[in-house]
């Protein structure tokens, strides 16, 4: 066996004898002081991460009693790490505390026309606000059903046809498409799809390759019903069964237009979610086509209102409401963002944050709607969670950006912070919107089993080349709340055994018998 081989499956067994000890009644167990239990741990961190595996990996761990204050364990808590998508824990806690978890988008259709004989003699126009669910969320299994919806609207008030175009206003938000910093090898996929005030399908298409004989380019299909605003470019190929089936897709930048050399099997599948380009073009032109699905005749095209020099005056009897989708509440959009670490969500929430920052508050360098505007927001939140925000850098919501830089303390800081938040509305829910270990989202496959941390531990996940993440809150054995940062850049490491590393700290946590303090008494105790 490989020595890389013999090391991974160090790693794995040492988590599955951790995982495996049963964990005895917390009444049965001697309690530890703060002392005892940060000795305990150290121990057990020391054993896990000092090994062969992870040399030359950065470490950044800080561990805190949520009761006490007291720090459990800290190792270079105050240096920089990429945090990949625990800034997502950032943008979340951002956006609850300042929208709430009420909050819903509203996205709404207007007619700038009069209607006559069944026919709106003018555009229709459809003013987004940021809303990403659109398509997605709950709908993907019939991502057009809000388009339908609208549809219906219109023929309630008489209008089967549209004289003028079906016109996208994203000016909202910000219109820069990708994040700052993103690696232009991502996007092609959904982790990196565009950003705008107006978003369908989480602006992708969803594509299937299937394979036919031997030797065939594959059948490639996409919904929604292979719409045209994309042209596909079939390069793929069926491959005999013992060959190796390879996904490959490319959507040429700043085009949409999608090369396919995916190699697979006589009747394999495989499927991919495709990224797409102007997301307003995207959403009004499958607008456009459900409109003619249902019975709507139009005239015009699809087009983006800074295109076409109209100026509409909403809520004035020339420019009238004619259909509009609300969103879930926030509460549910964040839950989703952050158990499937879905990053359009987090980006199209920190856009919306920027609306939420006082206008006499902002430098003029910092456009309305904006990612950086949004940051400023976070950093708000940031300041009443006490992190020294001049060593904090964020340039996302997301966190696909190595551009991002945080310290374990800081993260912790806000854990804290959300934990003890004097709203408790806030506070549940943050915690709710976590993944629980061996459970769900991210954290499904994780913790499973016996593992003191099965069902206990709520943590968000980062994940990047060479950078691993784990951040949130987990129960000692006799039921102390303890928050945790465990950052690990520049491994050359597999992704499974620095999870597994990971694991093991948390585990240890779930473990310790803390015993209460005097410095406990009268603390809150959170969610």
């Amino acid at each position: 066996m490989p020595v890389s081989s013999l090391f991974r499956a160090g790693t794995v067994f040492l988590l599955l004898v951790l995982t495996a000890r049963p964990v005895t009644d917390a009444s049965a167990q001697t309690p530890f002081s703060e002392t005892a239990a940060g000795e305990r741990l150290a121990e057990a961190i020391t054993d896990t991460i000092e090994t062969k595996t992870f040399v030359g990996a950065f470490w950044g761990i800080h561990v805190v009693n949520l009761r006490s204050g007291a720090v459990l364990y800290s190792r270079n808590a105050d240096k920089n790490f990429v945090p990949a998508s625990n800034v997502k824990l950032f943008t979340t806690a951002a956006g609850l505390e300042r929208l709430g978890p009420d909050f819903r988008y509203v996205t709404t259709a207007y007619a700038d026309g009069p209607v006559k004989d069944g026919t709106l003699k003018g555009n229709l126009i459809v003013r987004g606000a940021g809303d990403p669910t659109i398509g997605g969320y709950e709908q993907r299994d019939a991502p057009t059903q809000v388009f339908r919806q609208w549809a219906d609207s219109l023929k309630a008030q008489g209008i089967t046809h549209v004289a003028g175009n079906i016109i996208g206003d994203d000016d909202r938000l910000d219109e820069t498409p990708l994040g700052r910093g993103w690696s232009w090898s991502d996007i092609t996929y959904a982790y990196a799809a565009q950003i705008g005030a107006l978003v369908f399908n989480e602006n992708t298409i969803d594509m299937e390759v299937r394979g036919r004989r031997v030797g065939q380019s594959a059948r490639i299909t996409w919904e929604p019903f292979n719409t045209d605003y994309v042209t596909v470019v079939n390069r793929s190929r069926t491959v005999p069964s013992r060959a190796d089936e390879d996904e490959e897709y490319q959507r040429l930048m700043g085009t949409n237009t999608i090369h396919v050399e995916t190699t697979v099997h006589p009747n394999g599948r495989a499927s991919e979610s495709i990224t797409i380009s102007n997301p307003t073009l995207y959403f009004t032109h499958i607008l456009r086509r459900v409109l003619l699905e249902e019975g709507i005749s139009v005239d015009g095209r699809a087009a983006d209102l800074d295109a076409t020099g109209t100026r509409p005056s909403y809520g004035t009897d020339a420019v009238r409401q004619v259909a509009s989708y609300t969103s879930p509440p926030l509460a549910d959009i964040v839950q989703t963002l952050n158990h499937e670490s879905q990053n359009l969500y987090a980006e199209q929430l920190l856009r919306t944050l920027a609306r939420t920052v006082p206008p006499d508050s902002v430098d003029e360098d910092l456009k309305p709607g904006s990612s950086p505007l949004g940051v400023k927001a976070v950093r708000e939140t940031l300041g009443a969670a006490e992190v020294d925000t001049s060593r904090v850098e964020l340039v996302d919501g997301s966190g696909l950006s190595r551009q991002n830089l945080v310290q374990p303390r800081a993260l912790v800081r806000l854990l804290q912070h959300m934990w003890l938040h004097p709203n408790p509305t806030v506070s549940s829910a943050f915690y709710d919107v976590l993944p629980e270990g061996g459970e769900d989202g991210t954290l499904e496959y994780r913790f499973q089993g016996t593992a003191p941390a099965n069902g206990n531990v709520r943590a968000k996940t980062g994940t990047l080349s060479n950078t691993s993440a784990l951040g949130g809150y987990v129960e000692s054995s006799t039921g102390t709340p303890i928050a945790f940062s465990l950052f690990c850049n520049h491994h050359t490491a597999d992704g499974d055994q620095v999870r597994s590393a990971q694991d093991v700290i948390v585990n240890t946590i779930a473990r310790l018998p803390l015993q209460r303090t005097n410095a406990e008494s009268g603390t809150a105790d959170g969610p």
